[in-house]
């Protein structure tokens, strides 16, 4: 089944950020820009295109893990361009403010891309059935029939999703090895807290989210995704010493789930 998102786009241009703002939680050291760099930032915004960057036409609010740690929880800020009916690609914030750290990309496709994917390369993919239907992603800012109209196309999508800043754990800069994240697949995995912070902060309902799209249909999920739940994690060896091993079970053990995981 294609995306067909074209007739969506025209609904999802970014008006501001939609909702509450949601700062960084990093500073970054370093001088305050100079007049000179300034001169010559509002210089290139004035002569330069940005034709990848004029591209984003989406913004999704949700939440992601360390593959094999999953207690190593954040929220994740996608800014989207929807390259054709099969693939979207993001970058993925801390916050929506102007001075968000870039934690990562995400690369999103359609449920026949996936399929046609070789075994070993499903592992490293997420499925986004369990992240629609329980309201957790969301698209703040447009109206409620379009971003239903958006979760009926993402809900049989699959995710590839890298993180470099682990902004969770580094407060100043970008350290460590890039780490494999992935989505939750059932209730009772999310930190509560941390949905209903989101929820506050941008003002919105999750559950009402979630009751508003009983009726979107669950697609089968690719037995091949969601590797995680099978004890089949991939991840990279961080040399630094970086802390992702403190935020739960170590990598390659399966991970004990609800009686109504998929």
């Amino acid at each position: 089944m294609r995306i067909a998102f074209l007739n969506t786009t025209a609904v999802l241009a970014l008006a501001a950020c939609g909702g509450g703002t949601t700062s960084s939680s990093v500073q970054a050291p370093g001088a305050e820009a100079a007049p000179a760099t300034k001169a010559l930032d509002a210089g290139a915004a004035l002569l330069q295109d940005r034709p990848p960057i004029e591209a984003i036409n989406a913004y999704l609010d949700g939440f992601h893990f360390y593959n094999g740690h999953p207690a190593g929880q954040m929220e994740a800020h996608h800014y989207c361009s929807i390259l054709n009916e099969d693939v979207i690609q993001c970058t993925i914030y801390d916050g929506n403010v102007s001075d968000a750290k870039l934690m990562g990309v995400e690369y999103i496709i359609s449920g026949a891309l996936f399929g046609s994917l070789p075994e070993p390369e499903k592992k490293l993919w997420h499925s986004h059935v369990h992240e629609v239907k329980s309201g957790q992603l969301v698209a703040p800012g447009i109206p409620a029939p379009a971003e239903h109209a958006l979760m009926e196309k993402l809900v049989g999508t699959y995710g590839k999703t890298w993180h470099t800043w682990h902004t969770d754990l580094d407060k100043d800069l970008p350290r460590g090895m890039p780490q494999l994240m992935m989505g939750f697949t059932a209730d009772g995995q999310i930190d509560q807290a941390m949905l209903a912070a989101r929820d506050q902060r941008i003002g919105i309902d999750s559950g009402e989210r979630r009751a508003a799209r009983a009726d979107i249909p669950s697609p089968p999920i690719d037995p091949g995704a969601d590797a995680w739940q099978r004890g089949q994690v991939i991840q990279i060896e961080d040399p630094s010493g970086n802390r992702h091993a403190q935020h739960g079970a170590p990598s390659g053990q399966p991970v004990p789930q609800p009686a109504d995981a998929h």
